[in-house]
């Protein structure tokens, strides 16, 4: 996998010509430098998308974060590495693979960069009318914001997490379920209860 923009090309090829010649890794504050940066917290971003494309890796040691260059054998060319979407975890617990991120083929992320997609969980058959079902994995673009109609990913007064179709009417969020197999009511809270995540771009299903 190669680094995506510019700036993370130069940021990487920095940091492998670093290791070469130190033999150790470079600070953050020593990437800044060399980048003709003084923003540190910038530099720590550019690292996080390179360590999400399974790029490099971080560590934490005494308190300092040290950079390693990722395994080249763990992520093949045209996948990334997806990390998981931060919503409150289910009432049985996360399995050990929720915990890890996952690989996916760089074509289904479409037009967004690693960094803007998160993996979701699927726990429920409320859109099992479009065929998304319980188990299924869905691609969730980061988003605080929906337009009526798209699928989103919703965190419902910090307790719970849906996907359902959005729509707004003034003060009040519908989220509205799809499911030709049984009667599913619709949510319908106060804006301010409702936190939406994402919006699903594409779906996983794993094997049987």
């Amino acid at each position: 996998m190669h680094a995506q923009t510019h700036r993370q090309r130069e940021v990487l090829d920095f940091i492998l010509r670093y290791i070469d010649s130190h033999g150790y890794r470079p600070s953050y504050q020593v990437i800044a430098r060399e980048m003709g940066v003084r923003s540190r917290a910038g530099i720590a971003r550019i690292v996080s998308v390179l360590e999400s494309q399974g790029l490099l890796a971080r560590r934490r040691e005494n308190g300092h974060f040290y950079i390693d260059v990722g395994d080249s054998g763990s992520v093949q060319p045209g996948v990334s590495l997806i990390n998981w979407l931060d919503v409150p975890p289910p009432e049985t617990g996360l399995e050990s693979w929720q915990r890890e991120p996952i690989a996916v083929p760089n074509f289904m992320l479409g037009v967004q960069t690693p960094d803007r997609i998160r993996a979701y969980q699927i726990m429920d058959d409320d859109l099992i009318g479009e065929n998304i079902c319980d188990g299924d994995i869905g691609l969730v673009e980061l988003r605080q914001f929906a337009r009526d109609g798209e699928r989103v990913v919703a965190v419902l007064e910090n307790k719970r997490s849906v996907l359902r179709r959005y729509y707004r009417t003034g003060s009040e969020i519908e989220l509205r379920a799809i499911n030709q197999s049984s009667d599913v009511p619709a949510i319908r809270m106060i804006a301010d209860r409702v936190s939406v995540k994402g919006v699903l771009r594409a779906l996983l299903r794993p094997g049987i």
